[in-house]
């Protein structure tokens, strides 16, 4: 009988928001209601700075959460941003306390959370190694014993006597990630820091994460790689205002997620709130019929012809090469297919929209997810913005007048299902 690592019974946590007030000049009449309220302020909460909130308003950032968590399991938690994520692994990490609640953990815990926790800025990668290792629980003996493959796993080798203030990013958590994943844990907790390392560093932690879990490792992610979460995990928690909605299949809470408002439908608008760095942003994303009437959806057939595109704004002039391009993932984290922009096109400031033409009896009748990306291969490789899941559509299959369905009405198995051109021909005819 698989025993239980992770038990959460009715766990909340409230955090205290102070709402600064607008101080400008009033009335009388205004200064002596403030400064009544503010009297009030200090006997309701002693603890707050002087006269700086005028109210502080209570926020459940979980709210009632029951979980069980069985050993060897890997779980994945999704939300939209303040669905309550971070919080719960916070306190599973004993970072933070609940308000109220009670937690049960069984084995030792490594926590990868944000990227250089337990890092002293002034210290080399070095020192660095052991500090942290000590705070994770390690002894001076199990560092040196691992400080090698700490080392060869982090890639930080000549980098290894500089102190850490001046490590990338992506260096850092290459350290982080070495030094908590050596710890060799009952229970491995990953917050979304993976999105800081390259492509094939993420790939290194993946496999990482995958041996961890065939040796009987409890392993918490959270991600908002839908496809992740779907190729890793074997469950799937999803979060909404601090609350689990859905507890199940990854592919089910995943198509929960985009159900529940985790998106609009073929379309996500960010205007000026984008992701993005100094050079590109994107600022919208939306897939629709070649013969789009202007209404929105999400589901089409196996013999409609789309269009998916995006709108991004560069922002200033530079001798940077952008490639616009888009991967489509279907609900199991297959990767279906990546498509980019091959022209080779000098982008100026300015808002520019790029589109991409899907032919009709390509895609199968399924659910794809879109990412989203500007990209630029010169001076350097670099992703300027990856909105990893930006989309999601349904593509279902009208059995009549498809070129790709045979005589049976089966699903047809795949992630694309391409209308291809074919040559049979009797040999010696």
């Amino acid at each position: 009988m698989t025993n239980t690592a992770i038990s959460i019974e009715n766990l909340h946590k409230k955090y205290l928001l102070k709402h600064a007030s607008n101080k400008g000049y009033g009335s009388l009449r205004d200064e002596i209601s403030n400064v009544a309220q503010n009297i009030l302020d200090k006997i309701r909460h002693p603890l707050a700075s002087k006269q700086n909130f005028i109210n502080i308003e209570e926020f459940w950032a979980l709210n009632g959460i029951d979980l069980e968590i069985k050993e060897g399991e890997k779980l994945g938690i999704i939300g939209k941003n303040g669905a309550g994520k971070s919080t719960l692994l916070k306190i599973i990490s004993r970072i933070a306390e609940p308000t109220k609640g009670r937690i049960s953990i069984t084995g030792r815990v490594s926590s990868l959370l944000e990227v250089g926790t337990g890092f002293h800025p002034e210290l080399s990668g070095r020192e660095n190694i052991f500090l942290n290792g000590a705070i994770l629980g390690m002894s001076k003996k199990e560092i040196r014993q691992r400080f090698d493959e700490i080392v060869d796993f982090a890639e930080v080798e000549k980098f290894l006597d500089t102190p850490v203030k001046h490590y990338s990013s992506g260096m850092y958590v290459r350290l982080a990630f070495a030094v908590a994943s050596s710890l060799d844990p009952e229970i491995l907790i990953i917050d979304e820091v993976l999105a800081v390392g390259d492509a094939k560093f993420q790939k290194k932690c993946l496999s990482k994460m995958g041996e961890a879990s065939k040796s009987g490792k409890t392993i918490l992610f959270v991600s908002h790689s839908m496809s992740t979460i779907a190729s890793l995990c074997d469950r799937a928690v999803l979060l909404s205002n601090g609350k689990v909605v859905a507890d199940c299949a990854p592919s089910e809470a995943i198509m929960q997620y985009y159900g529940n408002g985790g998106m609009s439908p073929g379309l996500v608008d960010y205007q000026s709130k984008g992701p993005g760095d100094e050079l590109v942003r994107l600022i919208s994303a939306k897939v629709h019929a070649m013969n789009d009437d202007g209404s929105l959806t999400n589901d089409f057939f196996v013999n409609q012809d789309l269009v998916v595109e995006m709108t991004f704004e560069i922002l200033k002039n530079s001798e940077t090469k952008f490639v616009p391009n888009f991967n489509f993932h279907t609900s199991d984290g297959v990767c279906a297919f990546f498509v980019h922009d091959t022209q080779k096109r000098d982008y100026k400031q300015g808002v520019y929209v790029s589109k991409c033409h899907i032919p009709a009896n390509l895609l199968n009748a399924t659910t794809y997810f879109i990412g989203v990306a500007v990209s630029s291969y010169y001076p350097s490789v670099r992703a300027h913005f990856h909105d990893q899941n930006s989309l999601s559509f349904n593509v279902s299959d009208p059995m009549d007048s498809v070129p790709t369905r045979p005589e049976t009405n089966i699903a047809i198995p795949g992630a694309i299902r391409p209308n291809l051109q074919w040559s049979t021909q009797r040999i010696g005819e």
